[in-house]
């Protein structure tokens, strides 16, 4: 059954078929909430409450877009609302939490390189934050996985071509920086 079958029935009451809708784009809206937030438990309570608006909202829902673009268009804003409301708060949090896969280390890995990962995934961290809001968002919402970039341009509200060229510039910047701190042209 398509998304726009299981919207009309969920317009009709059926929450059997919306909770079909959830199932099929859980994962797409996690990582939305996760790129924007950097904390997975702010994603998961960003994602049920985007659902729920989504259901509050499914009379309004016009079918312009995709019904997952429109769902990820609730759930970035609502990320970001939240994100603003964190403030310092968040920037502490995510300063302080490396990435699980630099932490872990891995099989044949030694200390040291664990080491150098989770330096520089913290480097990445804080140049990735130091960015323009304009350059960031795109880039995070691009990283959060399996978006195109036809609908990561709707959820963010402006053109594709500006999208790609965004993304392209926050990476050109962050190699640029990674580069001057010593960590290759990789």
């Amino acid at each position: 059954m398509s998304d726009a079958e299981l919207v009309a029935r969920a317009r009709q009451g059926d929450t059997a078929a919306f909770g079909e809708l959830v199932d099929r784009h859980r994962a797409a809206v996690y990582r939305a909430a996760h790129a924007a937030l950097g904390s997975a438990s702010e994603a998961e309570d960003v994602a049920q409450e985007a659902f729920l608006a989504a259901y509050r909202k499914m009379a309004t829902y016009r079918g312009d877009a995709s019904f997952k673009t429109w769902l990820l268009a609730i759930a970035w804003r609502r990320a970001l609302s939240r994100r603003r409301r964190l403030g310092s708060w968040w920037r502490r949090f995510v300063s302080g939490e490396p990435p699980a896969a630099a932490a872990r280390g891995g099989e044949g890995r030694t200390p040291e390189a664990a080491l150098i990962d989770a330096e520089m995934a913290q480097h990445v961290q804080r140049l990735v934050r130091a960015l323009p809001a304009r350059l960031r968002d795109p880039l995070l919402l691009s990283a959060a996985g399996e978006q195109t970039y036809h609908e990561m341009a709707a959820v963010l509200g402006i053109p594709e071509g500006t999208l790609k060229w965004r993304v392209a510039e926050a990476r050109r910047r962050l190699k640029e920086r990674l580069t001057a701190l010593g960590y290759g042209n990789d």
